[in-house]
């Protein structure tokens, strides 16, 4: 391992990221807002700090390892939240801690969407784009969009795209060169962003609402531009659309590539993955609206539109809402929260275990039951008519493992800093799973809970978007040794 290739790529990456803020400052220059100098200041800062890491190193030249890879990765991502929280802590107006600034800062580049912010309708439109800009940086994974420009510079790829996205059995490279393979997922990001877009403003959002959720919601991210969320427009085509625009972007993107190549759908039927994440959200639909109606909790219109809506929402990750969901009748609340720990499929920007992982776990118990019946029956656990190594088998439970041990430790954690259970539960659900909100005093916003439950949450937002072992690894002694 080399940590002078680390701290060269990452002091270009952190100059890149700097570039960023000049759009959120062009909107404070255009509305004449008093944010003007906390972006200035922002992007000084943050350029000064990567020119600071780059320059001792510039000519540094070593082959990209794989845990190289893991390194600036994990770094990149957690440094991107501290310096991302500048402009938030430097704007005197939104009087945020360094703590609340940090919290909203990683929220918003793992596409989380909690919250320590209120009175969003009221916020210039500079700090409410940027939060937008964070999601939808994070959304596609801010290194994948590097790797695409890296190699101008020198610098290969494939190490750090392996380390940024996520899944167990994707075959990830679209194209023969990484760097062509960033461009055509980056490609497909964009183009999907414009269409969402698009289709919102022609269903009567303004031009400003309609790109900023265009933002948030092809990121799966879930923040807004108002306190309301999405119940703001009071309409059911926005929600139809923005439903449908969460599904798609909560499946798998190579597949979205090969679709508009091909000009095919053929492979989201063969896709098995694909197949289980439909089924397992009309299964929630179907529970959550049918329940509605029959405690008669919303009219039938509403039922329908706001069931499917809110279940599209949370078990896709993405958190926006049209109703406070933790209020609904009996288990609809902690059913909602119990999808979100699915999520959306590999090569997403979706969050949570992953639909594929979780199918592989249904398909282990089945053949185990099955194999309990005929002990000595051989009997391949397939997907598809593929028969899956044992080794993927394996890494699966050893995921869900550590997932659950993480899960529970962070959860004591905050109760040892005195949150209730179903506060600390929940919190930890939609930090763990990128989601955004919760139940109990995290229901409507963050903002009530102490600075170490923050410091704790962020963590656990980091450890999801990097899917645990990314991160976890940098804490063992073999990753350190020569």
């Amino acid at each position: 391992m080399h940590l002078s290739i680390s701290m060269r790529i990452l002091g270009l990456l952190l100059m890149l990221f700097s570039t960023t803020l000049l759009a959120p400052l062009v909107v404070a220059l255009l509305d004449d807002d008093d944010t003007v100098a906390s972006f200035l200041g922002a992007l000084g800062l943050t350029f000064a700090a990567g020119l600071a890491l780059w320059l001792p190193v510039q000519h540094v030249r070593h082959e990209l390892r794989i845990r190289d890879g893991f390194l600036v990765t994990s770094l990149f991502w957690t440094v991107l939240g501290i310096f991302g929280a500048l402009p938030l802590a430097l704007t005197e107006t939104l009087q945020l801690s360094p703590m609340e600034a940090i919290f909203e800062s990683i929220s918003g580049l793992t596409t989380t969407g909690a919250t320590v912010i209120t009175g969003l309708d009221h916020l210039p439109r500079s700090i409410l784009i940027y939060r937008q800009l964070l999601q939808w940086l994070g959304g596609i994974g801010i290194i994948v969009i590097a790797v695409a420009i890296l190699p101008m510079l020198g610098i290969g790829g494939m190490q750090l795209y392996r380390a940024e996205i996520p899944g167990p059995t994707k075959d990830r490279k679209l194209t023969p060169r990484i760097a062509e393979t960033a461009k055509a997922l980056f490609t497909v990001y964009v183009v999907l962003t414009g269409v969402c877009a698009l289709a919102y403003y022609v269903a009567g959002m303004s031009g400003f609402d309609a790109v900023a959720h265009a933002f948030s919601t092809v990121a799966i991210g879930g923040f807004s531009t108002h306190d309301s969320s999405m119940g703001y427009f009071d309409s059911n085509t926005i929600l139809l659309i923005c439903s449908l625009f969460m599904t798609v972007s909560a499946m798998n993107f190579g597949l979205h590539f090969l679709a508009l190549r091909r000009r095919s759908l053929g492979n989201y039927r063969q896709d098995s993955e694909s197949r289980f994440f439909l089924g397992v959200l009309l299964t929630g639909i179907a529970i959550t609206c049918s329940y509605l109606i029959i405690s008669e909790t919303l009219p039938l219109g509403d039922s329908l539109v706001h069931g499917l809506f809110q279940t599209v929402s949370i078990a896709t990750t993405t958190g926006f809402a049209t109703q406070d969901f933790s209020v609904w009748p009996t288990f609809l609340p902690m059913l909602l929260l119990m999808f979100s720990f699915m999520g959306g499929c590999v090569g997403s920007t979706a969050g949570g275990i992953k639909a594929v992982r979780t199918m592989l776990i249904c398909k282990q118990g089945i053949r185990e039951m099955k194999q309990l019946v005929h002990p000595k029956a051989v009997i391949p656990l397939k997907v598809g008519r593929r028969r899956v190594d044992a080794k993927i088998i394996s890494a699966v439970w050893s995921f869900f493992a550590v997932y659950m041990f993480v899960f529970v430790t962070v959860m004591l954690l905050l109760m040892a800093t005195g949150l209730d259970f179903l506060t600390a539960f929940s919190a930890v659900a939609a930090s763990l799973n990128n989601l955004g909100p919760g139940l109990g005093d995290v229901a409507a916003n963050y903002a009530g809970i102490n600075d170490t439950a923050k410091a704790l949450l962020c963590l656990a937002m980091l450890l999801g978007r990097l899917e645990i072992f990314t991160l976890l690894v940098l804490f063992t002694p073999m990753f350190w040794r020569i």
